[in-house]
């Protein structure tokens, strides 16, 4: 194809030329606009640099209307234009970098193609590169001296971004994101290799890296018209640029810092620090009496009987990984259960679940979508089968009238110890319950769809053209949950397998309740309580409001137990207490021994698998 060069293996050396200065027009679907922005650019690099100085060069990225034939054209009626095509979408960023591979100068420039930019500062802004000795030049929108028509709803948001990225990224510039920009052939190079981002990113990314290598950056003010109605995007803005700017964080100030000794240091200290905080949510000097009279060998027992879950967890993991196509043995399975949920009672926001993500990636090939799609089935099951154990024993005490004493205690007629966290916690179990059961009814419910659900709810909330990637990521997650929702044989596998787990669980609870020497309950009655306060006691740790659910989970539980028995507070306390430290116990202890076994570091893995994620399409510039 005449003045069209290929996409492929292009140098990032320039050949032996002349030109000097190579300008790049990045351009998806500018028919409209190509052809006008190419000759303004030529007439105003011909109004300071010789003849045969500079080039200008169209970075068409995968077009979809007449953009590449308009681009051939001018290529083969000027020398002085040339066009690098890609067959598909490599994102503006990566669109970028390859016409800057294949261009020819030593002074790199590029501007968008609507010319938002007044081209009266084109001079400026390559004669800061040029002859200046900048090694990056870029214009600003928010600098005092400049004429920017931007409304509110453009405005705002672009001055929370740069706020948030002179914040977050130690950035001394007031405006990363306008579309003009000239570098240094052999900085931006040296730079590329660390930019992680290839869309509306790449800008950002580029300008912080520059500064954080002390290359010389000049900012200068320009006048800046809008050319079309954006606006803020939900998919685009807040969460590409927002991930963005938390992965380039990750990348700059922690990963570097992290070395292996540091690595199994940290997880070591965090995880002291997890159990540590059980002191800041209960009254200790209340209940260690009660606790040091705990029968030793019921406890023993206890934890023997809830270190018999986890090849049950191991085995549950292993079927629904069957389901989605993946296999694999109960041992290894079962390590990396110990090891993501011990992240859980380390990590906030349940940050576990990215290492195990991380180690069925790196141990044994399984996608990162997939991986947190098993996790999402994990998950699933759980809180159907704890809403419905929980569910159930309500339904009981309403039947038999039990449910009054409950629900003073709930309602706050009560003065238990713990009653306030206790209430808290009831409250959020209900409300997870409730969403637990919906969102079970909703999987199922779009598996038998013919219709795109995700996709057409992503465009409810997005406008951007980058909304279907994100949508097609969310889909394939969306797809394995609903592979094992809708195989029957799978779904009574799993869902036998988190009775068991669960019903183990409940044991465990029971017998270190019956090691209080105060508690005299008939053994159904003790398995019944155990059964309702256990249920809702995960129910309410499932969100992450403290480390490993810890507070919320004593305090449900104590309520519980001193509502529908004659068992006093600090005793049901103590018993809340010794219950979830016995469990956190034996899952640290297991977590460890297997971060040894796979050889797996916490925050490591946590680095790694965040940064592997698939995440969504890089949001588009805020402003443009």
């Amino acid at each position: 194809m005449d003045g069209q060069d290929s996409a492929a293996d292009e140098p990032t050396v320039p050949t032996e030329s002349a030109v000097e200065v190579s300008a790049v027009l990045p351009a998806y679907d500018e028919a409209d606009t190509v052809e006008h922005t190419v000759e303004t650019t030529l007439g105003r690099l011909a109004a300071f640099l010789p003849a045969g100085a500079y080039e200008v060069i169209v970075a068409e990225d995968g077009c979809e209307d007449r953009t590449p034939a308009i681009a051939d054209r001018l290529a083969s009626e000027d020398s002085r234009v040339r066009h690098v095509h890609s067959d598909e979408r490599l994102g503006r960023g990566g669109a970028l970098e390859q016409a800057f591979r294949a261009a020819d100068g030593e002074t790199l420039v590029y501007f968008d193609t609507d010319l938002a930019t007044d081209m009266r500062h084109l001079e400026e802004l390559v004669e800061s590169v040029h002859m200046e000795g900048y090694d990056v030049a870029t214009g600003s929108r928010w600098m005092p001296g400049r004429e920017a028509d931007r409304p509110a709803k453009r405005g705002v948001p672009s001055r929370w971004y740069n706020r948030l990225v002179r914040f977050g990224l130690d950035s001394e510039l007031r405006d990363h994101q306008c579309g003009f920009k000239a570098f240094d052939r052999e900085a931006l190079f040296a730079l590329l290799p660390e930019v992680g981002d290839d869309h509306w990113f790449w800008d950002t990314e580029v300008l912080v890296r520059a500064q954080a290598r002390g290359y010389r950056v000049r900012e200068f003010p320009v006048d800046w018209t809008p050319k079309d109605d954006s606006k803020v995007d939900l998919v685009r803005d807040v969460l590409g640029m927002g991930s963005q700017v938390v992965r380039t964080a990750w990348s700059m100030r922690v990963a570097p810092r992290l070395t292996p000794r540091r690595s199994i240091a940290a997880g070591v200290v965090l995880t002291v620090l997890a159990l540590a905080l059980m002191t800041r949510y209960i009254p200790v000097d209340a209940v260690l009496d009660g606790m040091a009279t705990a029968e030793t060998t019921l406890v023993a027992l206890a934890a023997a009987v809830y270190l018999l879950s986890w090849p049950l967890r191991g085995l549950r993991y292993r079927d629904v990984l069957a389901a989605l196509d993946c296999r694999d043995g109960i041992g290894f399975l079962t390590g990396a259960v110990f090891v993501s949920q011990t992240g859980n009672l380390v990590f906030p926001a349940r940050a576990g679940d990215a290492v195990r993500a991380y180690v069925m990636k790196t141990r044994r090939g399984v996608p990162y979508p997939t991986g947190f799609a098993s996790l999402a089935v994990e998950r699933v099951f759980d809180l159907l089968t704890i809403a419905t154990l929980a569910g159930s024993v309500l339904l009981g005490l309403a039947a038999t009238g039990e449910a009054t004493p409950l629900a003073r205690a709930v309602l706050g007629d009560t003065g238990a110890t713990a009653g306030s966290a206790g209430r808290v916690g009831v409250a959020v179990a209900g409300a997870v319950g409730v969403t637990a059961l919906v969102a079970v009814v909703a999987i199922l419910a779009s598996a038998r769809s013919e219709r795109t659900l995700v996709r057409t709810a992503f465009r409810r909330v997005s406008a951007d053209r980058y909304a279907d990637r994100v949508a097609a990521v969310v889909e394939r997650f969306a797809g394995d949950v609903q592979r094992v929702a809708v195989d029957s044989s799978a779904f009574a596998r799993v869902g036998a397998g988190s009775l068991a787990v669960w019903t183990l669980d409940v044991l465990t609870a029971a017998l270190v309740l019956a090691a209080f020497p105060a508690v005299d309950l008939p053994a159904g009655q003790l398995l019944a309580v155990c059964l309702f306060a256990v249920s809702v006691g995960n129910l309410a740790k499932v969100l992450p409001l403290s480390p490993g659910g810890i507070g919320l989970y004593e305090g449900a539980f104590t309520l519980l137990v001193v509502a529908l028995t004659p068992v006093a507070a600090p005793v049901a306390l103590g018993a809340a207490v010794l219950d979830h430290a016995v469990k956190n116990l034996v899952t640290v202890v297991g977590g460890t021994v297997s971060m040894l076994y796979l050889n797996v570091s916490l925050t490591t893995a946590v680095a790694e698998a965040d940064s592997g994620q698939v995440t969504a399409p890089d949001a588009e510039t805020v402003d443009d």
